[in-house]
């Protein structure tokens, strides 16, 4: 069975530890999340602090895009982008990864508090019940002081999630 949390693209890129998992794992991944790894790539800002790193990431990053370009996996979304919520069939990345990315719509309801990227992750995540991974306290803290009733996960406590408690909705057969 397959483990599934929503998380954003860059994140993927950003932390190697996440693929390289213990068990399967299905990122579920708003679509927004995919273009913004463009502006990422073709921006001149850094994505890390570190030039070193930040030539890495972006390296992961255009290796993402590639693999979201894919023929297939480019067909995959773009059948799951002609309806709102509609979720795509998997994107296989190896034997224990695959993606599926959700033509999410922002909320209104969460739209004062968080920004468009984190209420679609958000929202995704209420709306599909499964748990969120995320590296950004801030959001976090927003998450705990909103109240919204979603379980989200630090980055560093990937595999402590892994682990953690399955409720039949974050798994897939």
């Amino acid at each position: 069975m397959r483990r599934r949390f929503v998380i954003e693209a860059v994140m993927v890129a950003s932390y190697g530890h996440l693929l390289v998992p213990s068990r399967p794992v299905d990122y579920v991944v708003p679509y927004s999340s995919i273009a913004e790894l463009y502006d990422m790539r073709d921006s001149s800002d850094p994505v890390m602090d570190n030039p070193e790193d930040d030539g890495h990431v972006k390296q992961k990053i255009n290796e993402l895009i590639q693999f979201f370009e894919d023929s297939l996996n480019r067909k995959k979304i773009e059948k799951a982008l002609q309806v709102p919520w509609r979720e795509s069939s998997p994107l296989l990345l190896d034997e224990t990864i695959q993606f599926t990315v959700v033509h999410a719509i922002d909320n209104a309801e969460y739209g004062e508090r968080f920004d468009p990227i984190e209420t679609e992750l958000l929202v995704t995540a209420m709306k599909l019940d499964i748990p969120l991974l995320s590296d950004q306290f801030e959001f976090m803290d927003k998450l705990i002081e909103a109240e919204v009733p979603v379980q989200v996960f630090d980055i560093e406590d990937f595999e402590f999630a892994l682990e953690s408690e399955f409720t039949s909705a974050d798994m897939e057969v």
